[in-house]
């Protein structure tokens, strides 16, 4: 653990206050978990690094204080949707509407910065006619399990106020946040490129990390998130960068959480939402890492135990969580394969310990005898699939 001393002279990159805890560490972890890696060789030798979170008691925000940011080149082969699951595409529909009718969003301009392959921008264009602009270094139009039709243009590049005119009636930014180690000056920067558009909506999807810590959902703590929000973090960050909430709830089981906000005149001071909470948010903090050693302690009894009856066991999952239970569990380089529906995936090999991906009909013929569900939200459309391939095996959610 970090001592006392070096504690002191870290800043929280929040509120900028030094009120800290460390209280969790991993050693050696991959640095990216979605890296499309075509051998096992590659998959194994992938850069690794250090994680130790810190909470801020003033806050509430969980930083990784070990983040190193050179560890993190620009690299091509990175993928990471959810859209391919017909439960994930229900809830981003839904989601999608929501929006379009809380908001009026009829012939407007959205924004989307760090879109992916477009798959929510796609949908809240292609029913309401609006038009769609969209911002990711790694951007690739129609990879997802449909066809965008929707008129979307799609750039290259990271979003700055170099692009300011590119402005929209709605701005959505889903899963980006965590992974700034300055979430601060992004969106100060984004502020300033609002302007005096006052209609502006601002709609942000973050990880929950109360839900992380109250399920020790250590798959969700990975070297590429290095902030992590709840609900008092996440409010006193906008407020203190200009914004208004509108709202701000979890949402897909309780795993993620929405904000939306407008451009406020100013600044303002942490309100009840950035306030509430903060308690029961330190008591959880304070039990999180004994519950996470006993909950890995008991898989890896637990996978010892299958493998010496000779269960065959596959992960289903080859998402964050999915890739650092196999990091993690010690026992689970008893595991061969990893299952993933995403056609991307398929074929391809594991970051840091090198199962390969295959598709759910390769369990056909393989006939595993327990599949561990690496997101419980998916355990019925997983069910489902093994029924259909005619695989009797154990289901059982990590």
């Amino acid at each position: 653990m970090v001592d006392d001393a070096m504690t002191a002279q870290l800043c929280c990159p929040v509120c900028l206050e030094r009120d800290l805890r460390i209280f969790f560490e991993l050693h050696g972890m991959p640095v990216y978990y979605h890296l499309l890696c075509s051998s096992r060789e590659a998959a194994v030798s992938v850069p690794r690094g250090e994680i130790r979170l810190g909470f801020c008691r003033a806050c509430g925000m969980i930083y990784n204080y070990a983040y190193d940011p050179s560890l993190m080149p620009q690299t091509e082969g990175y993928e990471n949707s959810q859209f391919f699951s017909p439960h994930f595409q229900a809830y981003a529909r839904e989601l999608a509407a929501q929006l379009v009718e809380r908001y009026h969003l009829y012939g407007k301009d959205i924004l989307d910065i760090g879109c992916g392959p477009g798959g929510l921008l796609a949908l809240l264009c292609e029913g309401a006619r609006n038009r769609g602009v969209a911002f990711d270094p790694y951007a690739a139009a129609g990879t997802e399990s449909w066809e965008v039709s929707a008129p979307i243009t799609f750039i290259r590049d990271y979003y700055s106020e170099a692009y300011a005119e590119n402005m929209g009636d709605l701005v959505i930014c889903r899963h980006i946040l965590e992974h700034f180690h300055d979430p601060r000056d992004f969106l100060c920067m984004l502020r300033r490129t609002i302007g005096d558009r006052d209609s502006t909506v601002a709609f942000f999807e973050v990880p929950n990390m109360t839900w992380i810590l109250d399920t020790t959902s250590s798959g969700d703590i990975f070297y590429e998130h290095c902030s992590y929000f709840s609900t008092p973090s996440l409010a006193r960050l906008f407020q203190e960068t200009g914004f208004e909430i509108l709202a701000l709830y979890p949402a897909f089981h309780e795993q993620v959480l929405c904000l939306e906000a407008r451009p406020a005149r100013a600044a303002s001071p942490p309100s009840m939402e950035a306030t509430e909470g903060l308690q029961a948010l330190a008591r959880q903090v304070a039990i999180f890492e004994e519950c996470y050693r006993q909950k890995f302690d008991l898989w890896n009894t637990e996978l010892n135990r299958l493998c010496e009856k000779g269960s065959r066991i596959v992960v289903w999952g080859a998402g964050s969580k999915g890739i650092s239970f196999v990091n993690t569990v010690k026992a689970a380089h008893e595991i061969s394969y990893v299952v993933d529906i995403n056609p991307h995936k398929q074929g391809k090999y594991v970051v840091g310990t090198g199962q390969q991906i295959v598709p759910p009909d390769f369990l056909r013929g393989y006939q595993p005898d327990t599949v561990l569900v690496m997101n419980p939200a998916y355990k019925d459309e997983i069910g489902e699939w093994l029924g259909h391939l005619k695989v009797s095996a154990d289901v059982i959610s990590v």
